[in-house]
């Protein structure tokens, strides 16, 4: 949707408005951009909400009562993101953004974003790939609508899973192809072993949420500890040296807590 919004708006207001130079350029690409913002914003929001009103009302709650408490939700979140997105830019900046570091954190949605916005309004855009990336897009659909009806569904190519995985980085695709991966290992286990299935199948999905939440959270919170001590490497207690042999440790360590955690699962979800 955001791409969408920014090319057909940019290109709207471009017609409408004419050659445009200089800070005009800027302002234009502002404009686009912050439109798209809205857009996003809209959204992620609304399938928040349907996702958070169908859970709901799967357990009987009350639609006003969730009404109010999404109202509640967008409000603290507009309070909490604009200081987090502050300390992480001031902490480690964003690449291609000025004051970026070395150490600078990825933001590839947007950067494909701003990129598209500038290179329409300064003519700078190499439509050739974004006619090659709608072909692509055409077949993979095609391809993925084949297998579903050949196969009856045990086989697919999900288009949106093909669009990610050519403009995200590949350690950001490696990880979430191998979460479905583990996922779907740990459903097959789930409907062999029998009993509660979907209780085990919630079990494990909670896990994965802990995960994702926790690797989030301390992430915000460690770049306050390097906002506040002024070190980039604040928790480093070892050299450079270390790094290889950290990185096996650290597998090593996931490992065993994922089995932990499973086993957790699995007990909770047989009682």
């Amino acid at each position: 949707m955001g791409i969408l919004v920014v090319l057909v708006g940019a290109l709207a207001i471009k017609l409408a408005y004419g050659p445009a130079d200089g800070s005009e350029t800027k302002a234009l690409i502002a404009f686009t951009l912050f439109t798209a913002a809205v857009v996003f914003g809209i959204s992620t929001i609304s399938n928040d909400n349907l996702q958070d009103l169908k859970t709901g009302q799967l357990v009987g709650a009350t639609p006003w009562k969730q009404q109010v408490a999404l109202v509640i939700g967008v409000l603290f979140g507009s309070v909490v993101i604009a200081p987090v997105l502050g300390l992480l830019q001031s902490t480690f900046g964003f690449a291609g953004t000025p004051g970026a570091k070395d150490n600078a954190l990825n933001a590839p949605q947007a950067s494909i974003i701003s990129k598209l916005a500038k290179g329409i309004f300064d003519n700078s855009l190499d439509w050739t790939y974004i006619g090659w990336g709608a072909f692509i897009g055409i077949v993979v659909i095609v391809v993925d609508e084949t297998l579903k009806h050949g196969t009856a569904g045990r086989l697919k190519l999900p288009p949106l899973a093909v669009g990610m995985g050519m403009y995200l980085m590949p350690t950001t695709t490696l990880t979430i192809a191998l979460g479905a991966v583990l996922g779907t290992l740990y459903d097959r286990w789930a409907e062999r072993s029998g009993g509660d299935v979907d209780g085990k199948k919630r079990m494990g999905v909670l896990m994965s949420t802990g995960l994702i939440v926790g690797e989030s959270l301390f992430g915000v919170i460690y770049a306050g500890i390097v906002g506040w001590s002024g070190d980039d490497a604040p928790l480093a207690v070892v050299g450079e040296g270390f790094a290889t042999p950290a990185k096996f440790i650290g597998t090593a360590l996931f490992a065993a807590a994922a089995t932990l955690l499973y086993k957790h699962a699995r007990v909770q979800a047989e009682k």
